[in-house]
């Protein structure tokens, strides 16, 4: 259950991380409301989640998958550059985090 709430926790620190773009510094009302939403209920799973996790391996998959959320949300929706290269670090990432799964220090 731990894991579930680190996993939801990084999908909803890639809306914040999205909604902090659209805000464009805190300028605009809606998208900056939704920023506060989603890095208030992102940091609140962490937070839980931390109960019973370790903390490098629960931080790792946060800011893992918040990463690549938003790198490919970038390049799918708001025209960002897509290149070999990000595409390769993003899987990096990705296998990244599931090294760390699969390494033994979850709980």
């Amino acid at each position: 259950m731990a894991w579930l709430l680190v996993i939801v926790a990084g999908i909803l620190e890639t809306g914040f991380a999205v909604c902090l773009k659209l805000s464009h510094g805190f300028t605009r009302i809606w998208p900056t409301v939704a920023f506060c939403c989603f890095a208030l209920g992102s940091f609140g799973l962490l937070t839980l989640s931390l109960r019973k996790l370790d903390v490098g391996p629960a931080y790792a998959v946060w800011t893992g998958i918040g990463a690549a959320g938003t790198a490919v949300y970038g390049m799918v929706f708001l025209g960002d550059l897509v290149s070999t290269l990000k595409i390769v670090s993003i899987t990096l990432v990705i296998v990244g985090v599931i090294g760390l799964q699969l390494s033994g220090s979850a709980r």
